[in-house]
């Protein structure tokens, strides 16, 4: 399997902090993968995903990015990188259409090539008839749908997903879940981090699991369930990572 993303011996310490956020984390993301990063509050996920994207530095440790079976820089890299966070990302007093014009000017994609772009896009993703309307009236599915919008605008080789169905009514999250899975069909290699564990299960071929900054294990849902004698993802996060609050 080629990887895209070789991930070697990455550690985080944050300024004035007594410990480590990430502990010499090493694993491959693999083209065409549907790989889940998951961990209890506080274990890491963010500030992993937040270094293989380029935006904070690792202390420790190298990632290595290929495209097209050659090494390429990060900076090459980027602009066949899709990222959709947590926090939505965009200005609530425009509307998707000035929305997805700006993110996609970054791009450089053409104009023309750009407005037919959003419209197809904003038509598959349901929100075609609110196209003009300012975002700060939309309910929280639709908010999630524009935020998945500006991720894949530049239709990313990679799309790195923190929460993408956080805070959505069903219908909504069965929208995002069928869509990344048509994107993943069709080539999109997806990178994964959420709280709904059953639906991860559903989504995720392959599984990385994180705690208090070290990884515990990445490997194929599969293999994991059976060296693990579990059932299902949510047992087995609970038997690896304990029961207890965390913050």
């Amino acid at each position: 399997m080629k990887s895209v993303i070789e991930i070697n011996n990455i550690s985080k310490t944050y300024k004035g902090a007594t410990e480590k956020s990430l502990n010499n984390i090493s694993f491959s993301i693999h083209k065409g993968d549907k790989i889940g990063i998951f961990g209890p509050n506080g274990a890491g996920k963010t500030t992993l995903i937040s270094i293989i994207c380029g935006i904070i530095n690792s202390s420790e440790g190298e990632i290595l990015y290929h495209k097209n079976g050659e090494s390429i820089n990060l900076k090459s890299m980027l602009y066949s990188i899709g990222y959709v966070p947590q926090d939505f990302s965009f200005y609530e007093e425009l509307t998707p259409y000035q929305n997805l014009m700006y993110f996609g000017s970054l791009y450089a994609i053409p104009k023309d090539e750009l407005q037919t772009k959003i419209e197809k896009l904003l038509s598959v993703l349901g929100l075609k008839h609110v196209i003009h309307k300012k975002i700060t009236k939309f309910s929280g599915g639709m908010k999630r749908r524009v935020n998945l919008a500006i991720g894949i605008i530049n239709d990313p080789d990679l799309l790195f997903l923190d929460e993408p169905t956080v805070g959505v009514d069903v219908q909504s999250k069965n929208a995002i879940i069928a869509y990344l899975e048509e994107l993943n069909k069709n080539g999109t290699t997806i990178v994964y981090t959420s709280h709904h564990l059953n639906e991860a299960q559903e989504f995720c071929n392959r599984i990385a699991l994180i705690d208090q900054g070290n990884l515990i294990d990445c490997d194929s849902l599969e293999n994991l369930l059976s060296k693990n004698h579990e059932t299902s993802l949510e047992r087995l996060f609970l038997k690896l990572t304990g029961i207890e609050y965390r913050d």
